[in-house]
Order: structure tokens, then C-alpha cells, then sequence
């Protein structure tokens, strides 16, 4: 193998691989936030099968968890301009990001309100609150301790889907390194580069949700 390896491409561009660094984690905070309201929301919904809301939720999620993340970034992208709605890249990637988390977090959240004890159930009541001071002060809490490990998992997903973003020209990272290989033909090298970037991408966000999880989801836990 006479191929010559060289690193410098990156050294030279690495302003470039930074800034699409921070965008992608601009993209996954940006998605993460709302995401996990909807799936809050949808969670609650489905759980007490609340009118329409069920309905609405049930179906928004079985398309969701049905369709390639790729398909949905592109009928925001290219199908909504059909009907008067144009969106830059960067806010159909984030529409699609916010949309595809908050399916899979309905689901997640709404398996945690399920695994709760009944007498959780049975303490609201005796005490005569209503649905909301349940959710809020008595339920929500719980659930989102059994399945924050989960939650994290999907936020993480999600960050690595942010690559599909490149297809739109959102100069995250994965489009600062295709159009750097189209223009220095180090693919090995960037590609490897952005690979590792990915992995301590990911370690680091577990290791923030972790350590936000034991702060203030499980602040209180007895």
C-alpha cells in the first residue's frame, strides 16, 4: 500500500470542522428541548387517552416511528413549499429533529407513567387533586427517573442524525467534511477525523443529560 497519509487538510481547515461541530450541537439542543415537550405531552395524552389528543398522538406517532428521518427532513424540506410553506435548511432540519424525537419520547415517557405503582394513583386522589397537580407534582417526576437513560439515548440518536442534515446544505459537521474531501480528496482522513468527533460527541452529551438527570430529575429521590 503506497498510500501517504496526511492530516493537514484538518489542521488547515479546522475552523471549518469546528464551526459544524457547534452546529450540530446547536441542531440537537434546538431539537432535544422541544422534542421531549411533545413527547411530554403525547406521553400524557395517550396515557390517560385523553379526546382527539389520543387520536392525534396515536397516529403522529405511528407515522413517525414508520418513515426514514431522511423522508420526513425531505417532505419538510421539499414537499411544505407545495403548500406556501418555505423553509431554510437549518429550520426544516430542526423542525424534522424536533418532530422525529418527539415521537419516540412519547412513547418512552409514556412507558414510564405506565410502569408507575398505583399507589401513586391512589395518593393523588385521596388527596382530591386534580389530573394536572398529579402529572405535575406526583407523576411526571417518577416516570422521567425510569426512563432518563432512555431519553438520553434517543437525544443521542438524534445528534447522529443530524448528519443527514448535510443533504440540505446545513453546514454541520458531516457537510464541513464532505465538501473538504471534495475539495482535498483526504477521505480516509476526514472521515476518521469526523468519526472520532461523533464518539466524543456522544460521550459528552450522555455525560451532561447523566449528571443534569442526577441533579434535577433525581433531585429528591427517596
Amino acid at each position: 500500500m503506497d498510500y501517504e497519509f496526511s492530516f493537514r487538510p484538518i489542521l488547515d481547515n479546522f475552523g471549518m470542522l469546528a464551526e459544524g461541530t457547534l452546529l450540530t450541537l446547536a441542531l440537537t439542543a434546538a431539537g432535544a428541548v422541544p422534542g421531549i415537550g411533545i413527547g411530554v405531552l403525547g406521553a400524557v395524552s395517550r396515557f390517560w387517552r385523553l379526546p382527539i389528543l389520543h387520536r392525534i398522538f396515536t397516529v403522529y406517532v405511528e407515522c413517525i416511528r414508520n418513515t426514514p428521518f431522511l423522508v420526513q427532513l425531505y417532505f419538510i424540506f421539499f414537499g411544505l413549499p407545495s403548500l406556501g410553506l418555505r423553509l431554510e435548511g437549518w429550520q426544516a432540519s430542526v423542525l424534522a429533529m424536533v418532530f422525529n424525537l418527539g415521537a419516540y419520547a412519547t412513547e418512552i415517557i409514556r412507558a414510564g407513567l405506565v410502569a408507575l405503582p398505583a399507589g401513586l394513583f391512589e395518593a393523588a386522589a385521596s388527596l382530591a387533586m386534580t389530573r394536572r397537580q398529579a402529572l405535575l407534582l406526583v407523576m411526571l417526576k417518577p416516570a422521567l427517573q425510569n426512563v432518563w437513560p432512555a431519553l438520553c439515548s434517543q437525544i443521542i440518536i438524534i445528534m447522529l442524525g443530524s448528519s443527514v442534515c448535510s443533504q440540505l446544505a446545513v453546514q454541520e459537521l458531516t457537510f464541513a467534511a464532505n465538501l473538504l474531501q471534495a475539495r482535498t480528496f483526504r477521505a480516509f482522513e476526514l472521515y476518521l477525523f469526523i468519526t472520532l468527533v461523533y464518539l466524543l460527541l456522544a460521550v459528552f452529551i450522555r455525560r451532561a443529560l447523566n449528571l443534569f438527570g442526577r441533579k434535577v430529575i433525581a433531585r429528591g429521590r427517596t
